[in-house]
């Protein structure tokens, strides 16, 4: 005889997700494949029904899914006209148009993640202009004059002369030169705006050292100690001209360069003065993170940081988030044999008190309204370069 239990009932209807399993969940053996919960694309295909399109004339005309496929097959590059090498073909989201990757300007490294959207159909990023106060906000600067030289004393006179040194035949070693600001201020006050107007315009924002930013590598991951081989040891004196510029910075002070855009290459840099042979340009900032998080980064500014021996913790800086001028510093073309002849400055890895440091160096004199370029590939081969202009 069933009995009716009211309790038990009432409960279950008043709350009816409280049930409880009381039995395991059913194993399938291993060679019977469980039931798929969603259905193939070919299912899906063959069940629905053609689309109607209206033709021009007034007409249905009925598209099936073959046609759909033969629709992209057509598909030609806007710019060369070519339809040929369909694996660097990129279609725009919203009009279907056809790009090759090599004819965009500037140039697209690797096929985009996500939505990509062609220039037509894509919104300009809007370019700020930044008045002196907001320059001043943007950078952290001081209110200092940079043209006046601080006073020495009497004791610091006495300690920069020069000491007596016997009359021996050594190597003198070239050390590192501090850059010079550009003594005018409205011509300072232009050049920090376009690099402020460029950062914006990335979405970016401004720093001059490496950040660590949680979820990433932490600091204590960059060690001199663990690259493969070592790294350089940044000098006393090469450490004081460092700290030189960076007091320079907190002032206002930066090398005379401007960022401007080109439509062949983006933002590059130029040369706002004369800049002398082993001039410390700037130290490349970003966020410090994992190689192996970068795997498939879609960046073009990646710096190598450090390289260890175990591949998962090696290091990098990716200027996507936070980062200085020199992320807009382009590269050569290491196919070309003009591309040699366009260096004018390179990255160099310091070790500069127990953490790796890369710094910007220029390699020979730069004249005013000279481009900066250096080699991508200083340390390994592995940046493709054969598509720099």
């Amino acid at each position: 005889m069933a009995t009716w239990n009211a309790t038990s009932s009432s409960s279950a209807a008043s709350s009816p997700t409280s049930t409880r399993r009381t039995e395991a969940p059913r194993r399938w053996p291993s060679s019977e494949s469980p039931p798929r919960k969603m259905r193939s694309i070919a299912e899906i295909m063959a069940i629905t029904a053609p689309v109607v399109d209206q033709a021009q004339d007034g007409g249905n005309v009925t598209v099936t899914s073959g046609d759909v496929v033969d629709r992209y097959g057509d598909v030609a590059c806007e710019k060369c006209g070519s339809g040929e090498r369909g694996d660097e073909l990129l279609l725009c989201d919203i009009c279907d148009r056809g790009f090759h990757m090599r004819c965009l300007r500037p140039i697209v490294v690797r096929v985009p993640i996500g939505q990509w959207l062609c220039v037509d159909c894509s919104d300009p990023l809007p370019v700020r202009c930044l008045s002196q106060r907001k320059i001043m906000h943007f950078f952290r600067i001081e209110k200092f004059d940079v043209t006046e030289k601080p006073e020495l004393s009497q004791e610091e006179t006495i300690k920069h002369k020069r000491k007596f040194r016997p009359l021996t035949l050594t190597k003198r070693r070239r050390r590192l030169l501090p850059f010079v600001p550009s003594k005018d201020p409205n011509q300072r006050d232009a050049q920090l705006r376009t690099l402020a107007s460029a950062l914006t315009t990335l979405k970016m924002k401004y720093s001059n050292e490496l950040t660590y930013i949680p979820g990433m590598a932490p600091r204590s991951a960059n060690q001199s100690m663990f690259e493969i081989g070592g790294v350089q040891v940044l000098s006393k004196e090469d450490i004081e001209t460092l700290e030189q510029c960076r007091a320079m910075h907190r002032v206002g002070g930066y090398p005379p360069l401007v960022v401007v855009e080109d439509q062949f290459q983006g933002f590059t840099v130029e040369a706002d003065g004369p800049i002398k042979d082993l001039t410390l340009i700037a130290e490349y900032a970003g966020d410090v993170d994992y190689l192996k998080n970068r795997a498939k980064d879609d960046c073009d500014s990646i710096m190598t940081l450090l390289l260890c021996e175990d591949p998962s913790k090696s290091l990098v800086i990716c200027p996507d988030k936070y980062g200085n001028i020199s992320r807009f510093v382009s590269g050569i073309n290491n196919h070309n044999r003009y591309g040699k002849k366009m260096q004018n400055c390179k990255c160099v890895r310091y070790s500069i008190n127990g953490e790796v440091r890369v710094l910007i160096v220029a390699t020979r004199d730069i004249s005013k309204g000279e481009r900066l370029y250096y080699d991508y590939n200083g340390y390994e081969h592995a940046y493709p370069t054969h598509h720099f202009l």
